[in-house]
């Protein structure tokens, strides 16, 4: 509820202090005096775009601040929550503006923007008029006050959370399609290659040790005709004849020598037998060397075969085992990757059902409501005088979506056949005027959290259907807070608490005055607004008839 409002230096208002009370409030005042200032300075301090040049002459700026009651569970604290502001029972608003043009916005004493300030008003104030294009005029906002008008939160919240679940198994089956794409792209790819590493099998260190075999392999190759050249030299047909034959000779005279060839023929032998050693170790060597050079081959064949597929595939030869692993598990998700994603195609159908089941009883409690809507249009329009005019609520199908998959429109037909439109577009000024109040006593549940204002909405009506304007607001003031800015007498008679605006001119300087009325004084406002300048009793007795009625 919006319990104070205090302007300073904003056009023709010098310093205005206004206390305002729950119920329904009256301004009202001569053409001029003002009264649009009013909403205007609160529409500043609120943070909504209008004129731009508020700021009083030779005033160095403008302020207003506004004070909101804010009990526990209003939807103001949780902007205030996600602004990082503070929240307590009271908001106090407050937003200056310098003759330059610049602003600065204050929430409980924290500077804010004008974004925040929006935000807030969107739940602080419900402005409605001739020209509303914040509330009952948006075809944007139809769906979400025919659901506040049903009850239908829970099932909004279904609906909501079915969208959740398809979303989310929609993504899974999406994400899985394309790897399985990705996959399949590479399909043959993959066969081949695994099918050419099972068929080479290449092991951990296999490399490594054909590589070594084969160096020795080429090596041995390379010495073995100068050892065997060395083993004939020193064998019986080498230097072993010579030697047996020259100790066969020193033995057959060593009798006749006196002993002088003892020590050469002891020489000889172990020279023979070195030498036999020496050739023993030559003929080993020389059967270590022999291989067969198929196997050369062969070693040659399987190493290079194993280094081209590492080189094929980018990675180093004792990988190879390790990279054929990967491919084996790919093509495995290939393999099992129809099974999967038809199981999250089915997941997605049956979240795609929930959703539908859930909009479909979305949609249903919507047309019922829409119905009831319409009946209660029916009978708040004829007191209104306009009980030819044929008020629909249009629930048509949609592209679904997390609230649903229906479209809602308010729309009207002012006389028996003619076609039915937007608000907006089919009604007279007075008639949407009427239009949009008795929308919006039809719609108005618990409204004790908003502050409702009406200007001059009563426009163009009069006598018994200016009467049933001002019941109709005084209906909806009993549980929220009603702001009227009115010229029509009937309707001022309907307030509980009443201000007049005037305007003053003192010094050469114009200025706009809003002044509390007592009992005494409403009368003569009323009479006023009923007989003009010249106040006669009668004016007054009807003016208290007014009050009275």
């Amino acid at each position: 509820m919006l319990r104070s409002l205090d302007i300073r230096d904003m056009l023709i208002i010098d310093r205005l202090e206004l206390d305002f009370q729950s119920g329904l409030n009256v301004l009202t005042g001569e053409t001029g005096a003002g009264k649009s200032i009013l909403l205007d300075s609160l529409g500043f301090v609120l943070g909504w775009r209008g004129r731009a040049d508020l700021v009083r002459a030779g005033a160095a700026q403008g302020e207003v601040t506004a004070v909101f009651d804010l009990p526990e569970g209003h939807p103001a604290r949780a902007v205030l929550a996600e602004a990082g502001l503070p929240a307590a029972d009271e908001l106090l608003l407050r937003r200056v503006n310098t003759a330059e043009g610049r602003k600065t916005a204050w929430v409980n004493d924290r500077r804010t923007t004008g974004e925040v300030l929006r935000a807030l008003s969107d739940t602080l104030v419900e402005l409605h008029g001739q020209h509303d294009d914040r509330g009952l005029l948006n075809p944007r906002g139809h769906r979400e006050l025919l659901d506040a008008f049903a009850g239908t939160a829970p099932l909004v919240a279904a609906v909501k959370a079915a969208w959740a679940d398809l979303a989310a198994a929609q993504r899974k089956f999406e994400a899985e399609e394309a790897a399985l794409d990705r996959v399949r792209a590479e399909e043959e790819f993959l066969r081949h290659a695994v099918a050419e590493l099972d068929q080479l099998d290449p092991q951990p260190g296999e490399e490594a040790e054909l590589d070594a075999r084969r160096r020795a392999m080429q090596a041995a190759a390379r010495i073995r005709e100068d050892i065997a050249r060395a083993r004939n030299a020193l064998g019986p047909q080498g230097a072993e004849g010579p030697m047996t034959d020259a100790l066969r000779w020193l033995e057959g005279v060593a009798d006749q020598a006196e002993g002088r060839l003892d020590a050469a023929l002891a020489a000889l032998n172990r020279a023979l037998i070195e030498l036999g050693e020496a050739e023993q170790g030559v003929s080993d060597c020389l059967d270590g060397l022999d291989h067969d050079p198929a196997e050369l081959e062969a070693a040659e064949e399987r190493l290079f075969a194993i280094r081209a597929l590492a080189r094929k595939h980018g990675v180093i030869p004792d990988e190879l085992g390790t990279f054929a692993i990967e491919l084996r598990d790919r093509l495995a998700a290939l393999d099992s990757g129809e099974k999967t994603l038809g199981e999250l195609r089915k997941a997605a159908a049956e979240a795609r059902a929930g959703h539908r089941a859930a909009c479909d009883a979305l949609t249903a409690a919507r047309t019922e409501a829409a119905a009831r809507l319409d009946a209660a249009m029916a009978g708040e329009l004829a007191p209104l005088k306009m009980e030819r005019a044929v008020f629909a609520t249009k629930v048509t199908p949609a592209e679904p979506g997390p609230e649903g998959a229906d479209s809602v429109a308010f729309t009207v037909a002012t006389n028996p056949g003619a076609p039915a439109g937007p608000l907006n577009r089919i009604a007279s000024g007075g008639e949407l005027s009427r239009f949009l109040l008795a929308l919006k006593v039809c719609l108005t549940r618990e409204a004790t959290a908003l502050t409702m204002i009406f200007d001059e909405i009563d426009r163009g009506v009069g006598g018994a259907t200016a009467d049933a304007v001002g019941r109709r607001l005084r209906r909806l003031s009993d549980d929220a807070q009603v702001l009227v800015v009115t010229h029509s007498p009937q309707v001022a008679a309907r307030g509980a608490h009443h201000w007049r605006v005037e305007k003053r001119v003192e010094g050469g300087m114009t200025t706009s005055t809003v002044t509390p009325l007592s009992e005494a004084e409403r009368v003569d406002e009323i009479a006023r607004m009923l007989a003009g300048d010249s106040i006669t009793e009668e004016a007054r007795a009807a003016a208290r008839a007014l009050l009275q009625g």
